[in-house]
């Protein structure tokens, strides 16, 4: 039985120092087309505009799990949510690769296990999926 993951990737914007980024496009972004705006549940009240998409306390929670990790600043929990968000990308792109070879469209785990073999920089995941 193979099990299905469903990712949607969406192009990376314009960075800090592009010069053609405007102060508004932040607010755009969170608007664009095919986007729900309604909004349920306890995030209900929260800005559609985040920097973030991971929840900012469950990352600080998982860092504080670290025995090593007594203090967490605001800084550092951002920049390890945008950094895993970066990774999950980078990783789901490269595993739509081998399902398009597939002539697929959903992400199976056969597709994350190619993409970890045939990259480098995933080495350090090998045998990490296995069950």
């Amino acid at each position: 039985m193979a099990e299905s993951v469903a990712v949607s990737v969406a192009p990376l914007g314009p960075t800090e120092s592009d010069p053609e980024r405007c102060e508004g496009e932040e607010e755009v972004r969170g608007n664009e087309a095919g986007e729900n705006n309604q909004q349920t549940g306890p995030v209900a009240g929260a800005p559609q505009n985040r920097l973030a998409k991971l929840p900012l306390s469950r990352i600080k929670a998982l860092m504080k799990a670290d025995p090593d990790v007594s203090l967490a600043s605001q800084e550092s929990v951002f920049i390890i949510a945008k950094a895993t968000e970066l990774f999950v990308e980078m990783i789901a792109k490269d595993a739509l690769v081998y399902a398009q070879q597939g002539k697929r469209k959903t992400l199976q785990r056969k597709d994350l296990d190619n993409a970890i073999e045939a990259i480098d920089e995933f080495a350090f995941l090998e045998g990490t999926l296995d069950a």
